[in-house]
């Protein structure tokens, strides 16, 4: 008789687990938390942490079974082959789902990876027009891509700014690149006229010779295709060198990170940069991301820096999929996610076009004034 009971608890508890199991949805956040772009990464990293603790506490019910989200965190460095790993590792995971990568150098190679194993990835904030050109029935971006960005930024510097010599520098990472080849294109087509093409990596810190060869082209618009760890350095040399020019560069640069790195080498209304991004002002979402923004500093004691709304919104337009699919299984959630209407985050209105793109994706081009980041227009 014993023996009948202990099997009969073992079974039990057997059972138990597998329910405790089947009732726990694993979904995964990648992103650099270590190295120069740390505080970017942690930035989205806290998007993802603030969106799952919300959830659970209001309960999500799939398939009609209650179920707790958990929130695996990996650190992809922003370096192409650790975040291939990463992206195998969640793949062997079996997760249901990845917000991420940031960087468009780790979220292409990590898209592949993805796609082999049927798990829908939306990233917040990698800008690379391949990363979506693939054929990848997994991948979602939830910002503009660099087309948009490196567009609108190359005619606002010819057109606005009135940049006659204009000079471009990038760090030859994939987003750096890409950025800073539509920024290119953009300024020729408007009329501009780049004098200088020049290239640094996003580890460097001295700047000097290729600083020294843009102020002998008397360059009057400086863009800088990378982001905010090398920007702010190389603002400050260009101050030391005697460099007045306008800076510009796209979301890489977009951060309050930039302000203090760049600190008083930065004038008023010298820095242009553009959030892949944004709501208009005095609309609905407007007043949904500023409550955003003080949840997210009450929770974590720091400001956002950029993306994290963009990683809160992919947790919960995902789970939203989940939850409408009756299934946190990709194969049956994955088609419902691609048919995101009109989902109402504090980003903005959701709907994904058929390559996984945001539609109607806006920016929002800002410029430092007394110390901070200021918008200047949102631009759809």
């Amino acid at each position: 008789m014993k023996l009948k009971i202990v099997a009969a608890a073992a079974i039990a508890l057997s059972t138990g687990m597998a329910f405790a199991q089947n009732a726990v949805v694993t979904i995964a956040h990648v992103g650099p938390t270590s190295g120069a772009i740390a505080h970017l990464g942690k930035d989205n990293e806290n998007g993802a942490i603030l969106a799952v603790e919300e959830l659970n506490a209001a309960g999500v019910t799939i398939g009609g079974k209650k179920v707790t989200l958990k929130l695996m965190t990996e650190d992809d460095a922003a370096d192409p082959k650790q975040g291939t790993a990463v992206a195998q590792k969640l793949a062997d995971a079996k997760v249901a789902g990845v917000v991420g990568h940031l960087n468009s150098g780790t979220t292409i190679p990590a898209s592949s990876i993805y796609s082999d194993a049927g798990i829908p990835q939306v990233s917040p904030s990698a800008t690379n027009p391949k990363y979506t050109r693939q054929g990848f029935k997994t991948a979602f971006r939830l910002v503009a891509d660099d087309a948009q960005l490196g567009g609108t930024l190359g005619r606002y510097a010819v057109k606005e700014l009135k940049g006659k010599s204009i000079a471009v520098i990038d760090d030859r990472t994939a987003y750096g690149q890409g950025v800073a080849q539509e920024f290119t294109k953009a300024v020729e087509a408007a009329g501009g006229t780049v004098v200088a093409k020049e290239f640094t990596t996003d580890k460097a810190t001295d700047f000097s010779a290729i600083l020294t060869t843009i102020k002998g082209k008397k360059a009057d618009v400086v863009f800088f295709g990378g982001m905010d760890a090398v920007a702010g350095p190389m603002l400050r040399q260009m101050k030391s060198l005697g460099i007045n020019a306008k800076f510009m560069g796209g979301d890489g640069i977009c951060s309050t990170e930039l302000v203090k790195l760049g600190g008083d080498s930065i004038a008023d209304n010298q820095v242009f940069c553009a959030e892949a991004g944004g709501v208009e002002p005095g609309s609905k979402f407007e007043k949904a991301q500023t409550e955003f923004k003080s949840k997210f500093k009450t929770r974590f004691g720091t400001e956002v820096q950029v993306y994290a709304p963009y990683v809160y919104d992919g947790v919960k337009v995902m789970v939203a999929a989940m939850v409408k699919a009756g299934s946190s299984d990709p194969a049956k959630y994955l088609p419902v996610l691609a048919a995101t209407k009109d989902y109402q985050g504090v980003t903005g209105n959701i709907s994904f076009d058929n390559k996984g793109d945001i539609l109607n994706g806006a920016l929002t081009l800002k410029t430092v004034k007394g110390g901070k980041l200021s918008t200047v227009s949102v631009i759809r």
